[in-house]
């Protein structure tokens, strides 16, 4: 038997464990959209960090001048949201949220900044219902409000608010009203997709709602489910602003000037408008459902009919040809010259007459 000597431990080679490399940290210029500092409802130029726009919003305000910071952040990771945290005070718990997303509408109070979260809804174009995937897609926009910041946290490629940051600064007097007139301005224009999105939805429940109940037409119940998922779906993003602009009127109003105030009622108004319509739709896709399920029912009835017809008209030949095919040799017009003909003749002309039968109750 072979004998298997251990090596020397000298000579064993042992590879030694390499030091972990630390994280690579991205700053947060790589996440941020647009960073300014406003000043009497006027944009200042130049470029700005968030720790430099904190900086000279601070030595603004100082001076008694009415100026705040408006930072626009893209899917931030988790380092580059501390690092805007630090530097604004923003509660973990809402950081931790603006970094996860998939968050319910809210709004919370954090010491005395607001976080706002708000669902986008984009419109997805299609031929029709029955060869659309999806029909809305979401996102989500978080809204850090203090007074003298506002930190914007996009989730989603359809979310951009490039266009009402520029709107805004096309109204001076608005921008006056300070960091909360910017939170009005978003959810204005998230809560207006909310209208646009609803009446570019009717059009789709319009079709199928006249394809359901088209005699001529086999009606395909998988498009309405896709419809009222997409429904569903709209309505857990529209729904829950209902308290979160109720609590912002009766338990934060403090925070907000009566003119932000004004305006943010009429927001809660279309919400409640797009809500409305939304609950409209789902009854509406309800009844579709139901009705499309009761004439895919009266379909399979006449499909039932029609083949139970066709069984009775092939089972006169088929008794026929079975009873033939018993090889007795004493059965009737066996060795007549026209026998063949005759049985044929009259398996032809009962097959006729249960055919002219069934035509006439609408059986074929």
């Amino acid at each position: 038997m072979p004998q298997f000597r251990a090596r020397p431990p000298s000579r064993l080679h042992v590879r030694a464990a390499e030091p972990e490399l630390p994280p690579l940290h991205v700053p947060v210029a790589r996440a941020t959209v647009d960073c300014a500092v406003y000043l009497e409802g006027q944009r200042l130029p130049g470029k700005y960090t968030h720790v430099a726009a904190a900086e000279k919003v601070h030595e603004l305000r100082t001076e008694g001048r009415n100026a705040f910071v408006w930072i626009g952040l893209h899917e931030p990771d988790h380092h580059q949201m501390d690092a805007v945290a630090k530097v604004f005070d923003l509660h973990p718990l809402a950081v931790e949220d603006a970094v996860n997303a998939h968050q319910r509408p809210k709004l919370e109070l954090y010491d005395k900044t607001l976080f706002l979260v708000l669902k986008t809804v984009n419109y997805v174009p299609h031929e029709s219902v029955t060869l659309a995937r999806e029909i809305v897609e979401t996102g989500e926009i978080m809204v850090f409000v203090g007074g003298d910041f506002v930190v914007t946290v996009r989730h989603g490629e359809h979310s951009g608010l490039a266009g009402v940051r520029h709107q805004l600064e096309r109204l001076p007097d608005q921008l006056r009203l300070g960091p909360f007139a910017v939170m009005h301005a978003i959810a204005d224009h998230v809560v207006d997709s909310y209208l646009d999105v609803t009446a570019l939805m009717a059009v789709d429940i319009d079709a199928l709602e006249e394809d359901t109940f088209s005699p001529d037409t086999r009606t395909d119940v998988a498009p309405i489910y896709l419809l009222k998922r997409e429904v569903l779906e709209l309505r857990r993003s529209v729904a829950p602003l209902t308290t979160a602009f109720r609590k912002l009127a009766d338990d934060y109003q403090p925070l907000l000037s009566k003119e932000v105030l004004r305006y943010m009622r009429d927001v809660a108004d279309h919400q409640t408008q797009a809500a409305d319509r939304i609950t409209g739709y789902d009854e509406m896709l309800t009844s579709l459902v139901q009705a499309a399920q009761a004439k895919v029912g009266m379909q399979q009835n006449t499909d039932m009919r029609k083949i139970s017809a066709w069984v009775a008209i092939a089972a006169v030949p088929t008794m026929v040809a079975g009873i033939y095919g018993m090889n007795f040799d004493v059965m009737p017009e066996l060795h007549m010259t026209w026998g063949y003909p005759t049985v044929l003749l009259t398996v032809a002309t009962v097959c006729a007459l249960l055919y002219r039968s069934f035509r006439r109750r609408d059986w074929l």
